[in-house]
């Protein structure tokens, strides 16, 4: 069976720890003598991530290590999102889409939600936009209420990359972003308890 990207998380152990880490590209240049500043913002902004999995024994252990190495380091891509939000902490509810075309920025106009709730989604939850080896994953950064005619606009990060096409889905539910390993080498230590150490480095597909 031949491997297709992005692949999906194994599901025979969830992770023991995560770090999830915004990144901008901004210049900063302070002045030694009076701490005064300027910066400059520019496009780049990208998630990145160190996750750990338990200990474990060799039968699961090697659903993990043939699945890291079936990435070809840097070569293939993955799905990953938040597992600690996996559903939204506001109402939600409806099928939310894109509402408008050439939309750029880090506003997002959407219809098709739950028409009249206050907080449908709450600053903190995800968005996905996009499916398989075009998702993106998106932070909702205020909460976000929605009118009678169930539209609502969303101030996200990291901003949009290109327009999405009017009419198309905006996933509230298990959202999540394409991802590739950070090196390409990964590794694994077995200890003298026959127990695998599992770690590694994930930076957004872009």
């Amino acid at each position: 069976m031949t491997i297709t990207y992005p692949l999906s998380l194994p599901t025979v152990t969830g992770f023991n720890d995560i770090t999830l880490r915004a990144t901008n590209a901004v210049a900063y240049d302070q002045s030694p003598f009076t701490f005064s500043g300027q910066s400059q913002a520019y496009a780049g902004q990208a998630w990145s991530a160190d996750l750990s999995l338990p200990p474990m024994k060799r039968e699961r252990a090697r659903v993990w290590t043939s699945w890291l190495t079936s990435l070809r380091g840097q070569f293939g891509t993955f799905l990953l999102g938040d597992p600690q939000a996996s559903t939204p902490s506001g109402g939600g509810g409806g099928s939310p889409v894109v509402d408008g075309a050439a939309q750029t920025g880090g506003q997002l106009d959407i219809t098709g939600a739950t028409a009249s709730i206050t907080s449908w989604l709450k600053a903190g939850d995800y968005i996905q936009l996009g499916a398989a080896g075009t998702a993106t994953l998106h932070k909702v950064l205020q909460d976000v209420d929605t009118n009678s005619s169930g539209e609502a606009t969303l101030e996200i990060w990291p901003y949009l990359r290109s327009s999405p096409t009017t009419g198309s889905t905006v996933v509230i539910n298990n959202p999540q972003g394409r991802f590739r390993l950070a090196a390409n080498e990964v590794s694994w230590n077995i200890s003298d308890a026959e127990l695998y150490g599992i770690s590694f480095a994930a930076m957004e597909a872009i």
